[in-house]
């Protein structure tokens, strides 16, 4: 199902009041999101690597959004080549995530699906990072993952259905996504 939503911000007797309209499309497109959603959150600092200082500081990794529209082994490959140690992004906590959305909402407002570089392991319900790091850290949509036994989504995407949340979705679909790579310095 498909939701556009426009956020109206008025100004009554020096009061901001927000005004939210939905409207269902049906389908299962992305949601447009015309909201200034980075209006409330920090933007992670600069990466400070020489070579990568259009790339943005995420704990200790540096990432990258990339607008082109890849399929999951199309965008890990294409992050490997990005950085030296390149991945699809891996979010071990709720700033790392919160820092995530922030620099997606700053690139792409009105379609924030992204990849990350979760993906479910052999349909057995444990999910880990192409990067290799810990699954420590989880920020699924009320109802996802899907059942392994019912779905063919294996892979996880970002800002389905709820900004910030995650969901597991077809590795084969296109969509944006966010290169990182370990920050040594």
């Amino acid at each position: 199902m498909k939701f556009v939503s426009l956020i109206v911000m008025m100004s009554l007797l020096g009061t901001n009041m927000a005004l939210t309209f939905h409207r269902s499309t049906g389908g299962d497109d992305a949601p447009v999101y015309l909201q200034d959603e980075t209006a409330a959150c920090d933007m992670p600092k600069a990466c400070d690597l020489k070579n990568y200082e259009d790339w943005y500081r995420l704990g200790s990794y540096c990432i990258k959004y990339f607008k082109a529209a890849l399929n999951f082994t199309e965008a890990e490959t294409q992050c490997r080549s990005a950085a030296p140690g390149g991945h699809l992004v891996s979010v071990h906590n709720s700033q790392a995530n919160d820092n995530l959305l922030c620099v997606v909402m700053k690139n792409n407002r009105k379609s924030p699906r992204i990849w990350l570089g979760g993906f479910e392991l052999f349909q057995s319900g444990k999910f880990v990072w192409t990067d290799g790091s810990s699954w420590n850290f989880e920020a699924w949509t009320p109802g996802e993952p899907i059942s392994r036994w019912t779905s063919r989504e294996d892979c996880v995407e970002m800002n389905w259905s709820k900004i910030g949340k995650w969901n597991d979705h077809t590795c084969f679909t296109k969509k944006s996504y966010v290169c990182s790579f370990k920050n040594r310095v």
